[in-house]
């Protein structure tokens, strides 16, 4: 799989209206995941990062029925974000950074103008 379309599937998941209702927490965490270890990858500074992955820690504590779930998706964010920001470097899955960094920026405006920041 090229790695294009590899970010579009995980984009095209991501950038779903309303995405605390329409994602489960685990497939919110695995998305959030890829796109904030991508854009930690790409230089966007770890004060962004880390803002954004907050607003995705409540997002997935919203969307989890319970404490277990949410556990569970809270270490599967980390596992993606950690694969994504520091990938093997025989991966051929690398997203491009000029299509990382436009998504997360896309993110950071829905935040804004959500009112979640």
């Amino acid at each position: 799989m090229r790695p294009t379309l590899a970010l579009a599937i995980a984009l095209l998941l991501f950038s779903g209206s309303g995405i605390a209702q329409a994602a489960g927490p685990a497939q919110l965490a695995e998305t959030a995941g890829f796109l904030l270890g991508n854009a930690h990858r790409c230089g966007v500074s770890t004060e962004r990062v880390g803002h954004a992955g907050k607003v995705i820690h409540d997002l997935i504590g919203a969307a989890s029925d319970d404490r277990t779930e949410e556990e569970a998706a809270d270490r599967r964010f980390v596992e993606v974000f950690m694969a994504s920001a520091y990938p093997d470097r025989a991966a051929s899955l690398v997203a491009p950074c000029d299509a990382v960094i436009a998504q997360f920026e896309r993110l950071e405006q829905h935040h804004r103008r959500s009112g979640m920041n």
